[in-house]
């Protein structure tokens, strides 16, 4: 029974990575400045928004790993076949704008957790972008992936700043189990761009592309499965820690109004002391980190499957050149426009997840589309209820987003 058990934990090991990269990769400094605004803003009222946003990201991640394993093809590729050469341009210039302004969060994330700890974002941006390019360019599949899971073990750091922060728990399961939303501009804006960091475009085209690049088999899906559901929870729990951690604190003292998740730290030492203001900003550099290295591969592999060009880590330069290009283009260009004097990263920061939102929608509908193609997805075409499912899903988001809009033209 023993060495049994010790066989399938080392499938387990040896399958774990798309869905706990991609999801913890959701986190970033974008995703954390947006739930420490839901929280100050409106205190633990929201926190259902977070339960549902990561119940529609485990759905999806499920769904996006699932059709990388079962067709051996990225999203952008599939797209390009299913719907015709314009759908795939389309869909990836889509997730190529979106993936630029996200990574240039990421670096503007990276400067201002550099400036909690006296650092010049001269010296912190430029560093990380050699950090994650060397991670990547020299790097085998099997050492990034490592490096990808040590990375993500700083998320720990938003949970125990909850803790720190003394939270109402009645208040916040009140908050998780009965949904409420005021129907103001703020309100929304704060959901979709909940939704939209949490469900992130670049997340569903990644976690397809690595599960491919990972080589990974049908015989794999039960275990991918534990993984991908692993990753999406924690996602899902870290930013309910970020969300309780603001409300127990900054609302708490009527502080309602933050830029970003480094006023969100700074906010919080004389609240919940020092260690808390410590631990949130350690996390904040962690998560830039891990998802400046993910989001320029995100848009890598798509650009990649696009063309039909070589898009694997394992690939050299000289065999994928069009996939390595990509990667040092986006990450060139995306931190040095934060070295631009004056550039408002704070718009460009909550701007890039309502983008994301809104980009979002074409890409749920193609894979709802793909799911439920037999000639694709052979034996593991979605069933009638996964439709309506994934239909649901689709029709939140739609919602959201049409309200966002409305609200916004409106005298």
């Amino acid at each position: 029974m023993t060495t049994t058990r010790k066989i399938r934990f080392a499938a387990l090991l040896s399958v774990m990575g798309p869905g706990i990269i991609a999801g913890l990769s959701d986190d970033d400094p974008a995703g954390i400045t947006t739930y420490s605004q839901l929280g100050a803003k409106f205190g633990y009222q929201l926190l259902w928004v977070v339960v549902l946003s990561t119940i529609a990201l485990i759905i999806f991640q499920d769904l996006g790993a699932r059709i990388g394993v079962v067709t051996r093809q990225g999203l952008i590729g599939l797209v390009r076949q299913k719907y015709g050469a314009r759908s795939g341009i389309l869909s990836a210039s889509a997730l190529i704008i979106a993936n630029f302004g996200t990574l240039t969060a990421e670096f503007a994330g990276i400067a201002i957790a550099g400036e909690l700890f006296g650092l010049s974002r001269f010296v912190t941006v430029p560093a990380a972008a050699l950090i994650v390019s060397f991670l990547v360019l020299r790097g085998s599949f099997a050492n990034i992936e490592k490096v990808f899971f040590a990375l993500s073990a700083v998320f720990i750091s938003y949970i125990l700043a909850g803790f720190m922060a003394q939270p109402d728990w009645s208040l916040a399961a009140r908050g998780v189990f009965v949904p409420s939303l005021p129907f103001t501009h703020d309100a929304l804006f704060l959901a979709t761009a909940t939704l939209g960091t949490t469900l992130a475009p670049w997340g569903l085209a990644f976690i397809q592309s690595y599960a491919v690049d990972k080589r990974l088999t049908r015989d794999d899906l039960k275990l991918l499965r534990i993984d991908v559901w692993t990753g999406s929870l924690l996602t899902g729990i870290i930013g309910f820690f970020v969300v309780i951690t603001c409300a127990a604190t900054l609302n708490k003292e009527g502080i309602t109004e933050i830029t970003d998740a480094a006023q969100a730290a700074r906010a919080l030492e004389p609240l919940a002391g020092t260690m808390a203001k410590a631990l949130f900003a350690i996390g904040l550099v962690g998560a830039a980190l891990l998802a400046a290295s993910i989001l320029p591969l995100s848009t890598a592999y798509s650009v990649g499957d696009l063309t039909g060009q070589p898009a694997a880590l394992d690939d050299g330069p000289k065999e994928a050149p069009l996939f390595y290009t990509t990667f040092g283009v986006m990450t060139v260009f995306a931190a040095g426009l934060i070295l631009i004097p004056d550039l408002p990263l704070i718009k460009v920061l909550v701007f890039t997840q309502i983008l994301n939102a809104v980009l979002l929608l074409p890409l749920l509908i193609f894979m709802y589309g793909i799911s439920k193609d037999q000639r694709l997805m052979g034996e593991f075409v979605s069933t009638r209820r996964m439709r309506g499912v994934y239909g649901s899903i689709i029709t939140l988001v739609s919602i959201c987003v049409i309200a966002l809009l409305w609200l916004s033209i409106k005298p």
